[in-house]
This record gives structure tokens, C-alpha cells and sequence, in this order.
């Protein structure tokens, strides 16, 4: 008997993307996961306490940069590609202050939506090929990267969600419930 795919589930549990080999579909899986879970809990939070680092911990925004850039950093190493000067400039302003909710979202959502279609393209390549990372040219696979991707992706959507309780449990209890008012 088919279980029916309740949209509260994770997205590896729905049943999705059903026509991508597994390794791709694990890491647009996360990727989806992410953008589920940062909007829920990030997306509650104003300019203000998006660019705040509690008890001396990054900020969200940094987090929500550094997914962003990552991705764009780890898929150009997965393609066989070196970064470029740009992609090393931006990797410097990851924990620039005084970033704009509707900047950071943006750019999450661009990064995203990208990084789906760039995994999507490699998802029929040899996972085995070997990749460099890194200025040192650290030796892996495209399998390997893949595989680092979702994990690292899923480590920063964790402790994004870790500092966004800490400061929604900071906040007046008059106004923990209405998040759409601040």
C-alpha cells in the first residue's frame, strides 16, 4: 500500500526527485531542506537580529552568506574549476555586518535555485573522478564533494537555526509570538 507524502516531511521522505541517482538526489534533498528550515527560522528574524552574534557566536547572516557562497565555491571545485578572483573577494565579506533580510534571502534563494541546477548537471557524471580543492589542491572526488556539500550545507542550516532560537528566546514574550510585526 502507498503511505501518502505529507508536506511536513522532509524532503527525502516525499518520494521527489526520483529521476536523479541517489548521491545528486541526497544533495538537492538537503538543498531543499535548507531553504525549508532557514525560512522557517531565519525568515522570523529582523534586519536587526539577523546581523546580531549572541554570547559572541556569528551572526545568522553570516551563515545565510556563507551557505550561499559555499555552494557556489564547492560546485566550482566539483565541475573541476578553480575559484575565480570574484568568488575570492566575496568569500572575504562573509561576515561583513549590516546585511538587509531581503539581500541575505535573495541571494540564498539565487544560490539555491543554482546550485539545483548545477548539481542536477553533474548528476550523471563518475563520482569517482578525482577533484582538487583549495589553493593547496586537496585531493577528492566529485562523489566525495557532492557528499560535502549536503553536509556542510545541513551543518551552517543547523547552527543558523541554533542562533535564531537563542535570539527569538531573547526577545519580549509579547512579541516571541508575532514575528511579522518587528
Amino acid at each position: 500500500m502507498q503511505q501518502d507524502h505529507n508536506i511536513s516531511n522532509e524532503p527525502w521522505l516525499r518520494g521527489t526527485l526520483l529521476e536523479v541517482p541517489a548521491v545528486p538526489r541526497a544533495v538537492l534533498h538537503a538543498l531543499q531542506l535548507a531553504q525549508e528550515d532557514l525560512h522557517h527560522w531565519a525568515g522570523r528574524l529582523t534586519d536587526h537580529e539577523l546581523n546580531q552574534g549572541p554570547f559572541g557566536i556569528v551572526p545568522v547572516a553570516f551563515h545565510l552568506r556563507h551557505i550561499a557562497r559555499s555552494l557556489d565555491r564547492l560546485l566550482t571545485y566539483a565541475e573541476g574549476h578553480k575559484l575565480s578572483p570574484d568568488q575570492l573577494a566575496l568569500l572575504r565579506t562573509e561576515l561583513t555586518p549590516a546585511a538587509s533580510r531581503a539581500e541575505l534571502f535573495e541571494e540564498l534563494r539565487t544560490a539555491l535555485n543554482c546550485s539545483a541546477a548545477r548539481v542536477r548537471l553533474l548528476a550523471e557524471a563518475d563520482f569517482g573522478a578525482q577533484r582538487h580543492v583549495g589553493r593547496n589542491r586537496l585531493p577528492t572526488t566529485l562523489g566525495g564533494l557532492l557528499v560535502h556539500i549536503a553536509d556542510h550545507t545541513q551543518r551552517h542550516v543547523g547552527q543558523t537555526i541554533t542562533t535564531a532560537k537563542v535570539i527569538l528566546a531573547s526577545r519580549p514574550s509579547s512579541l516571541r509570538a508575532i514575528p511579522e510585526l518587528l
